[in-house]
């Protein structure tokens, strides 16, 4: 992914989103945005808008065994496919997650986490989406997320 500007929404504004709108303790996972595809490329076949997202290691994060557990990477997701989300508006709009289904693909350890979010369809009051969840050591999958958003008025 190439990161794309759009005039009205980019990373700066991407970062007033994660500090103003999010609760406190998702600020607490310290979410870094890399990149967002706006727009596709020439003759590109089943491209979908997204955001690349890293969630940087910390022990704060494990659990036993120093496993980054399932609950901040299902966190981590739902977060990544709001952002996705915002970069498939141009920019912010209210939602809500009505839907997310997370498979755990394999422990993650001393490791940062990036996130793939791709908006597959954005309706009028519904969006749908995927996230993958991978490490950023080997970038091999983690866990795969699939989410249903609603529009707010």
């Amino acid at each position: 992914m190439q990161q794309q500007q759009d005039p009205g929404f980019g990373i700066d504004e991407a970062r007033r989103v994660l500090g103003d709108v999010f609760a406190p303790w998702v600020k607490d996972l310290n979410l870094i945005v890399e990149a967002f595809d706006f727009e596709p490329p020439a003759n590109a076949r089943d491209w979908q808008p997204g955001a690349i997202l890293r969630m940087p290691f910390s022990e704060r994060l494990c659990r036993n065994g120093g496993i980054v557990c399932g609950q901040a990477l299902m966190a981590f997701a739902d977060t990544a496919m709001v952002l996705a989300n915002l970069a498939a508006n141009h920019g912010y709009r209210p939602m809500t997650t009505v839907d997310q289904t997370t498979h755990f693909m394999r422990a993650v350890t001393s490791s940062d986490v990036l996130a793939d979010a791709r908006v597959v369809r954005l309706g009028r009051t519904m969006s749908f989406g995927r996230v993958t969840l991978s490490s950023a050591t080997d970038n091999k999958p983690v866990a795969m997320v699939s989410s249903a958003f609603a529009m707010l008025p």
